[in-house]
């Protein structure tokens, strides 16, 4: 195996491509960048139609797609590199947070692939990786660097965190990142709550960009929708910046009950299982929608929208952060991208986004990541193994 500080940081550089691999939840990819900056490669094998039929993912079937994936999903990023395993610095993998089963079968093969091309092994927290598909998107733009500290929301449909992001170097020039969380979610993810809602009005899966696309053609203030107060998990602190979307997803229910919207829900439901690849921006679909249900669909995007917003810039400002980075899967939203870029422009604060391609998940940003902790040298050890809680900071 590769022994840790067994070269010195120019040596290790070599061709500064690394293999990314991800596997945490229904995605299957894999990448190859350069130097932490470029992506080469970056293949994604999705699962999503699988998982349609259900109406969210399905970890014994995840796992299998996996398995079925892997090997295909790294030789198509290899050849799109027009690299050979050779050619490689060394290999990263998410390690966690994600399904257990989901994350085994690419530690099973980065593992395998490092033990037997004698390359090192980076274990990379899926969650890091995508703060740092912003910063690779940005360097490989030739940008100048967004000032430290930087506040990073990441906000997907199973993860929504506020974290503070500093990094320094040493005297060889080698960055260390460090995270602290100031904000989560204490139930549910805001992806998971777009998703949820999504099921509960009889459209399609994923939900998160059928409300994008429908929400334009109903009114965001139709239906007032408010936010509880969170209890401060510090007991001497007076501000959190932690937020909750169960209850809005509990309030959009008994707001269909009280307005006698099931028919109308089960007719929807019934209609896109007959159609299944319609697509939301289509008139057929629209046409499935009455203005009650997209005044509703309009102001409950409207509602989780602002209350991200709403912690997010009350904390950039408690921290004063000379930054912000906005990444995960729902940070493709339009409505978030427009509203967030608007009021980080309003107070001067600098606002990055992921490009779409990068905002779900994906490998390059893993590699990304990876980068910083190849050159310090920080490998994996060889009993590495999947943490589905991971942390980070």
């Amino acid at each position: 195996m590769y022994e840790s500080g067994s070269t010195g940081q120019d040596q290790r550089q070599g061709s500064g491509l690394i293999l990314g691999i991800e596997s945490s939840c229904d995605e299957t990819a894999a990448a190859v960048v350069r130097s932490g900056s470029h992506a080469l490669s970056n293949v994604v094998a999705s699962q999503m139609a699988l998982h349609a039929n259900y109406g969210g993912v399905v970890p014994e079937l995840a796992s299998r797609e996996h398995l079925r994936n892997i090997v295909p999903v790294v030789r198509e990023a290899l050849s799109r590199a027009n690299v050979s395993f050779a050619d490689l610095d060394a290999i990263a993998v998410t390690a966690g947070p994600g399904l257990a089963g989901a994350l085994l079968v690419g530690i099973t093969y980065a593992k395998a692939l490092t033990f037997g091309l004698d390359k090192p092994l980076i274990a990379v927290n899926h969650l890091e990786g995508h703060i740092h598909a912003v910063l690779m998107e940005a360097r490989d733009r030739a940008e100048a660097p967004m000032e430290l500290p930087l506040l990073a929301l990441v906000v997907s449909g199973g993860h929504t965190h506020l974290y503070l992001a500093r990094h320094s170097e040493d005297p060889q020039g080698r960055e260390a990142w460090t995270y602290q969380n100031v904000g989560r979610t204490v139930d549910d993810a805001a992806g998971e709550a777009f998703d949820k809602v999504a099921k509960l009005l009889g459209l399609g899966y994923p939900g998160g960009p059928w409300i994008d696309t429908l929400a334009p053609h109903g009114n965001p203030r139709a239906v007032p929708f408010h936010f509880g107060q969170i209890k401060p998990r510090i007991p001497s602190a007076t501000t959190t910046y932690d937020l909750s979307f169960s209850g809005i997803k509990t309030a959009v229910l008994r707001y269909t009950q009280t307005h006698a919207m099931h028919d109308s829900i089960e007719a929807r439901r019934h209609a896109l299982a007959a159609n299944p690849a319609l697509k939301p921006s289509s008139p057929e679909a629209l046409a499935l929608l009455d203005p009650q249900t997209l005044d509703l669909i309009a102001s409950f995007q409207y509602a989780v929208v602002g209350n991200l917003l709403r912690q997010t810039f009350a904390a950039a400002a408690a921290f004063g952060v000379r930054g912000l980075v906005v990444s995960g899967g729902v940070a493709s939203n339009s409505e978030l991208r427009r509203r967030f870029s608007a009021e980080a422009a309003r107070r001067g604060l600098p606002a990055a986004f992921p490009s779409l391609a990068l905002s779900t998940d994906n490998a390059a940003m893993i590699a990304a990541a990876a980068w910083p902790k190849f050159l310090a040298a920080d490998f994996a050890p060889e009993d590495l193994s999947a943490t589905p809680q991971l942390r980070l900071g």
